[in-house]
């Protein structure tokens, strides 16, 4: 068992990482539990996949779960399924000194979340994800969110869990599209800050990816313990630490945003990585060799590398669009993450929209090719 603090003063949490914890969960959730009952939120193919292993670990220690069962898919990130799950919470007499149990993946976290966020002004929140993306990212740091026709995660929160319960048993029954999407999260940790990291993954990613238990719960922790440090150091993301997470975003949100959710977030991240090295290298920020190098690595572990796998009819000008409304704009320029090589990413804050979208439209192959 692996236990990662992120240190948040009185509202600091325990991050426990730990094979077969699923099974044992009523010992660790009964202090978030009233009267022997625990309102869990999770979504039908997770209910399918790991309820049956939740539901014997919350009975082990005297609980019982209260689910609230919410359609799987990006979609029901949304105003609609946000008020529905708002009114099921109420009727279930969820108050201020409960907590709600988020059981699932990146949707669930954020839905969940942000409803306990906003939910008689906060209610406590519990993250136990299930998908490799919410374990090495999503389930940490207190950002929630839901989608709006503007874009992806646009309406949101900050809300910290008071525990993040991480059994990464629960990979076993994830399909090997999930689990790739999620590594690209992985991967992105080595991109920011820690080239030897990235090397590991080249080493590595293939036998994670196949379900060697041991590389998957050393790049959990890792990954975990790096984005406990800078949420610890920038909770807000109002220094400037936080937004290096953001490696590759921009662009990923406004793929997933164009392509109507169609792309898994892993997959659009990964597309996301490659270009903004790309770019970094057109400005000669970072060798290209550093640029080919992330490509060839996430493009050995079959995740999507270009624009043009994504299925995209939007030209660069559109996708530009996009970015400015997902990141802060000011006078046509807009904030991204760029590197100056393999683990030395960094802020930008005055790239020039009409750049970008030259770049993309670069990016694109040639009809007759």
């Amino acid at each position: 068992m692996t236990l990662v603090n992120v240190e948040l003063g009185d509202r600091a949490y325990p991050v426990r990482i730990e094979s077969g914890g699923l099974d044992w969960a009523g010992q660790m959730l009964a202090p978030y539990a009233r009267d022997g009952r625990i309102v869990v939120v999770t979504d039908r193919n997770v209910l399918a996949a790991q309820g049956d292993r939740l539901t014997a670990g919350l009975n082990r220690a005297g609980l019982e779960p209260d689910g609230i069962v919410i359609a799987p898919g990006e979609e029901s990130k949304d105003w609609s399924h946000l008020a529905r799950l708002i009114d099921d919470l109420t009727a279930r007499g969820v108050g201020r000194d409960d907590h709600i149990v988020a059981f699932g993946g990146g949707m669930i976290g954020d839905l969940a979340g942000f409803a306990a966020s906003i939910l008689k002004r906060g209610v406590g929140l519990v993250q136990v994800p299930t998908s490799l993306l919410a374990m090495v990212d999503g389930a940490v740091g207190g950002k929630t969110a839901i989608n709006t026709t503007a874009g992806k995660n646009m309406v949101g929160a900050f809300h910290q869990p008071s525990l993040v319960l991480i059994d990464p048993d629960c990979l076993d029954s994830l399909p090997v599209r999930e689990l790739r999407a999620g590594y690209a999260e992985i991967v992105k940790y080595g991109l920011i800050s820690d080239p030897d990291f990235f090397a590991w993954c080249e080493a590595n990613g293939p036998i994670l990816l196949a379900g060697d238990q041991a590389a998957r719960e050393q790049a959990i922790a890792l990954c975990v313990g790096m984005k406990a440090a800078i949420v610890a150091e920038d909770e807000r993301d109002e220094a400037g630490r936080r937004a290096l997470l953001n490696l590759g975003h921009s662009f990923a949100h406004a793929i997933e945003a164009e392509t109507g959710y169609r792309l898994l977030h892993g997959e659009a991240v990964a597309i996301g990585l490659c270009l903004a090295f790309r770019l970094s290298a057109e400005h000669g920020l970072c060798p290209a060799e550093d640029a080919e190098r992330v490509e060839s690595h996430l493009r050995a572990v079959a995740l999507p590398t270009t624009l043009d796998e994504a299925g995209l009819a939007a030209d660069g000008e559109r996708l530009a669009e996009r970015i400015r409304h997902d990141k802060k704009a000011a006078n046509g320029k807009v904030r991204l993450i760029l590197a100056r090589g393999i683990g030395q990413a960094f802020v930008v804050d005055d790239v020039p929209l009409d750049e970008i979208a030259a770049f993309l439209d670069r990016q694109r192959q040639p009809l007759d090719a």
